[in-house]
């Protein structure tokens, strides 16, 4: 290998990605001295990626990640970093399937020459990225990384899932990626002290930088939450309140022109709205919306449509669900709402029915889920997920001079 990249510096290249393992991971003498080769090379005039990773995918450029998966030519504001290639490639299908849109994703290995804190400093001025995601198992020089994730936080968000918190963690850490792991408290507080957003896992990862990415940038205090089922507005509520969110009562004369639009028994126009039928018309819902929001205090709108349901309608109906298509509707009449009262909606597709004879309703979803992205909207799972991901954009917004 270092034959190859001398070959490389002399043909007079600017960068090379080493996808190869064999180096200082394996912990032996004959692995960390070949990385220091590398490292002796790279410090005369070539700068490396790797090695143990699976480099860059840049859907500008047409660059992809190593073993070449299928990921969008679609270009958008979301970086992410990634010491595992594995977490690289996952994460990069995840965000295909969420509507994550990249600028960059570099998965860089061990780092031999270009490392986590130099990547952060590039990220952090670069004009095609305005959020950074970032998993970490363990990091060489503490300082010059805190300091590199407190200069970028306070130009963009940043969101760390940090590999390697338990004592079993650590252990792998040490022989994935030659990294020393470091404890849970220590991260978590320095993390909260530079204001950068700490994540569990890559769910919660991908839907914060979903929540990021389309989002206004500011903090949203207090919301509407319209859907069908009173139990979906008391988990919004209980969720909400542990995110600092707040679901007020809409006024007296508002709730009485939305009751105009939901004559199904049970239904109630306070704020969680139940409109206690999953079949209401997307013309009503949007006239729910548009009323919602004219109450001042609302800044951004949650909607649950259970589109589920819409499989026994099809069926009674003599149809296959791919032919019930209310979803389109919504879509535009959601994407007209936020364009009329500038108060962001996001939308919450839950599906309990996730058996082998119900891979109707999952393909409708998916296409649904398409239909709100391409006009801006972003989409969750569950209400928790939804309310979760709101809350980690309140918190990096709610520290005065960040990301503004």
């Amino acid at each position: 290998m270092p034959e190859v990249l001398e070959a490389c510096l002399e043909k007079g290249a600017a960068g090379a990605e080493i996808i190869s393992s064999g180096f200082s991971e394996l912990g032996t003498t004959e692995g960390k001295d070949l990385e220091k080769k590398i490292q002796e090379i790279a410090a005369r005039g070539i700068r490396v990626i790797g090695p143990n990773c699976f480099g860059i995918y840049c859907p500008k450029s047409g660059l992809t990640l190593l073993p070449g998966p299928d990921l969008s030519r679609q270009s958008g504001p979301v970086a992410f970093l990634s010491q595992s290639g594995g977490m690289s490639i996952d994460f990069a299908h995840t965000g295909k399937w969420m509507g994550i849109r990249f600028s960059k994703v570099i998965s860089f290995g061990n780092g031999a020459d270009l490392r986590e804190t130099e990547l952060l400093h590039y990220l952090a001025s670069d004009p095609e990225t305005r959020v950074i995601a970032m998993y970490i198992e363990g990091i060489k020089n503490g300082d010059a990384f805190f300091r590199a994730i407190k200069e970028a936080a306070r130009i963009k968000p940043v969101v760390i899932y940090k590999g390697g918190l338990s004592l079993a963690g650590q252990r792998a850490v040490v022989s994935h990626t030659a990294s020393l792991g470091g404890s849970r408290t220590i991260w978590q507080s320095i993390l909260n002290q530079v204001n950068a957003c700490q994540v569990q896992d890559m769910t919660e990862m991908a839907q914060s930088c979903l929540a990021f990415s389309l989002l206004p940038a500011k903090e949203f205090k207090k919301i509407s939450v319209i859907g069908g089922g009173g139990a979906l507005g008391v988990t919004a509520c209980d969720t909400a309140e542990n995110f600092g969110i707040e679901i007020p009562p809409l006024s007296a004369a508002l709730q009485a022109k939305i009751e105009a639009f939901l004559p199904q028994p049970g239904s109630s126009a306070k704020n969680p709205i139940d409109v206690a039928n999953p079949y209401v018309r997307p013309r009503a819902l949007q006239e729910v919306l548009r009323l919602a929001a004219q109450d001042e205090q609302i800044e951004l709108q949650i909607i649950i449509p259970l589109l589920y349901h819409y499989k026994p309608l099809a069926e009674a109906r003599g149809k296959s669900v791919a032919e019930i298509t209310p979803y389109k509707e919504l879509a535009f009449a959601i994407h007209d709402i936020v364009k009329e009262t500038g108060k962001p909606v996001i939308a919450v597709m839950p599906n309990p029915k996730k058996g082998a004879d119900d891979l109707d309703i999952l393909e409708m979803l998916a296409l649904a889920r398409k239909e709100f992205l391409e006009r801006g909207i972003p989409v969750f799972d569950e209400i928790s997920d939804a309310v979760r991901a709101l809350g980690n954009v309140n918190t990096y917004y709610r520290k005065e001079g960040f990301g503004k």
